[in-house]
């Protein structure tokens, strides 16, 4: 983790990606999103991991 990487909440991401929130939880489930953490019921996003996830989607046939 950077000491300059901040977190992102579920709604935060959706609107970055311009997605429904529902589409990051039904990734989650599917493990087909970026890394997150839980903390207590909410799904938390380390802006670095998002960045590395989206390089990726580049790469994906």
């Amino acid at each position: 983790m950077n000491s300059r990487d901040v977190w992102l909440t579920s709604k935060e991401l959706a609107e970055r990606l311009k997605v429904p929130e529902k589409t990051l939880a039904t990734w989650a489930s599917a493990r087909r999103g970026p890394r997150y953490a839980r903390f207590g019921r909410h799904r938390r996003y380390l802006l670095s991991d998002v960045i590395d996830w989206e390089r990726k989607q580049f790469n994906r046939e």
